[in-house]
């Protein structure tokens, strides 16, 4: 299954974006799915309060996970983190207009293409840096 699939099929099981789109990134990541779970629940909805696209933290947090860096504070890779999630956020505002869960959510049949769109960009993303 493609990134897309698996994220979808998350979505389909009942798990909110952030945990679809994390977990549909786990070959990438090496998270296990049930700390991709429990580490992304919170995450959708928005935060649970109508925030940021949980399609969205979801691809943010699998591309920083893709981004190892020391614990002495790597301000190289640190930077690289913040670079990669402005691109990811501008690429999801130029999309769809917004970035607010309230903003842009109509029901969750829409969801999906955010979804489907944020794990194939997550994706994207991933391979590109570690070119």
């Amino acid at each position: 299954m493609t990134v897309r699939e698996t994220a979808l099929d998350f979505h389909a099981r009942g798990f909110n974006c952030a945990q679809s789109v994390l977990c549909s990134c786990g070959a990438y990541t090496g998270l296990d799915e049930e700390t991709a779970l429990a580490v992304s629940g919170g995450f959708g909805g928005g935060c649970r309060c109508g925030e940021i696209c949980g399609a969205v933290t979801g691809a943010v947090m699998a591309a920083g996970l893709c981004c190892r860096y020391s614990t002495e504070g790597d301000k190289k890779t640190k930077e690289e983190i913040a670079a990669l999630s402005r691109a990811i956020t501008a690429a999801f505002r130029e999309k769809f207009g917004a970035l607010r869960c309230e903003e842009i959510k109509l029901d969750t049949a829409h969801c999906n293409a955010y979804i489907a769109y944020m794990a194939e960009l997550a994706e994207q993303t991933i391979q590109e840096y570690q070119k």
